[in-house]
């Protein structure tokens, strides 16, 4: 893409090719190094970028409308943004919602994230579908000075996110308690008062929906660092344990993460549920192992058919890894199945009355909006059934 004649690009994407979009840039101003992918969904930018799980990823929003609904507190993750960088059709507009308290681009400014605007992202996802997810640099200068060798030398340059572990980049420092629910109206997030199941919550980037999706369920949640050892695991009492979504390479991940989870299934009988990056790890504990895929899912409109009721569940989605079906042992069934491209999005073992389960897409984002709810209510119900 190039700029008009009369307008000065302020913002560069630059891919590992060689291939140069011109733009707008607005938030911060520098550069980012990562991987890029692209979201279909038509909504959630903020909690897509505030979603740990982009870690090391800069987001291609494939809807034009960006920005028009400004940002606000409560729909955070998590604290700050994760994802490097956004790229989008149209420069974001003044924020038109009664529950805007600042616009995009002053938020990402102030948390130091860089956005480019202006750029043909149908070009530019066809791309990525056809080449697979590339290697970037994102850069914006407000006096247009670009060194475009150098920038794409930085996109050549970055390992990408094979063998990457990233969960110890956005995991918590120190163990925390939580008991805020799901948003409701008109009280917003009640906390939960009356817990009837402990959860230890194993967090490689847990989004705060998720949390929410617990507390609501029943649960009383202790959230652990990824490096959790078993027996830190196991001092908290649980009757459940919750291995969370996160970003990054599932196998680096897992030189720590499976040992731990291989021990509980081991030394335990209690309910284990996964989700994402959590997903995966369970899949290699049990005996499988995972793949990287071309382009990755990310959005609010994937078809997951649920192979146990024969249901079909509008789900959100966001890997760039997936667990290879093939390589699942004997006694893991495959539960779900992506019915854009057939990859597993489920699994359970099958031991009898024991419930260890997961998920590769992610229920506590509302796509469908409440399809997969039920999962949550599951896994309260198989603590209850332990009891």
């Amino acid at each position: 893409m190039t700029a008009r004649a009369d307008q000065t690009p302020t913002a560069c994407l630059a891919l590992a090719d060689g291939t140069v979009f011109y733009g707008t840039g607005f938030g911060a101003t520098g550069t980012r190094v990562a991987e890029l992918c692209f979201n279909t969904a038509m909504t959630g930018y903020q909690e897509i970028m505030t979603d740990p799980s982009y870690a090391g990823q800069v987001v291609t929003f494939t809807f034009p409308h960006i920005g028009n609904v400004g940002v606000n507190p409560e729909d955070d993750e998590t604290a700050d943004p994760v994802a490097e960088g956004m790229v989008v059709k149209w420069m974001p507009t003044e924020p038109s919602n009664w529950r805007a308290v600042q616009e995009l681009s002053d938020w990402l400014a102030a948390r130091g994230r860089i956005a480019i605007g202006g750029i043909d992202t149908r070009r530019l996802t066809r791309a990525i579908r056809q080449q697979g997810a590339p290697h970037v640099a994102l850069a914006h200068d407000p006096e247009g000075n670009f060194d475009i060798e150098a920038l794409v030398a930085k996109a050549r340059a970055f390992k990408g996110l094979m063998g990457l572990d990233l969960a110890k980049d956005v995991t918590c420092a120190q163990s925390y308690r939580w008991d805020e629910m799901r948003w409701a109206w008109p009280e917003g997030y009640a906390p939960q008062t009356a817990p009837k199941h402990k959860v230890v919550a194993v967090d490689y980037g847990a989004k705060r929906n998720i949390l929410r999706c617990l507390a609501s369920a029943g649960c009383d949640v202790t959230v652990l660092p990824a490096t959790a050892t078993a027996e830190e695991v196991m001092a908290h009492n649980p009757d459940g344990i919750f291995l969370s979504n996160g970003p990054g390479d599932p196998a680096a991940t897992g030189e720590y993460a499976v040992p731990m989870i291989k021990q509980l299934l081991d030394e335990t009988d209690l309910p284990m549920f996964g989700i994402c990056l959590g997903h995966q790890m369970l899949a290699l504990a049990l005996g499988g192992r995972t793949i990287k895929m071309n382009h990755g899912h990310h959005g609010a409109n994937h078809p997951v058919k649920d192979m146990v009721t024969g249901k079909v569940e509008i789900t959100s989605m966001n890997h760039g890894f997936a667990v290879d079906a093939a390589t699942l042992p004997d006694n893991v069934v495959q539960t779900h199945v992506s019915l854009f491209d057939g990859s597993n999005c489920g699994i359970a073992l099958n031991a009898g009355d024991r419930k260890v389960y997961s998920v590769q897409h992610h229920p506590e984002a509302s796509p469908g909006p409440q399809d997969s709810f039920y999962l949550f209510e599951q896994f309260a119900e198989a603590m209850a059934a332990r009891a």
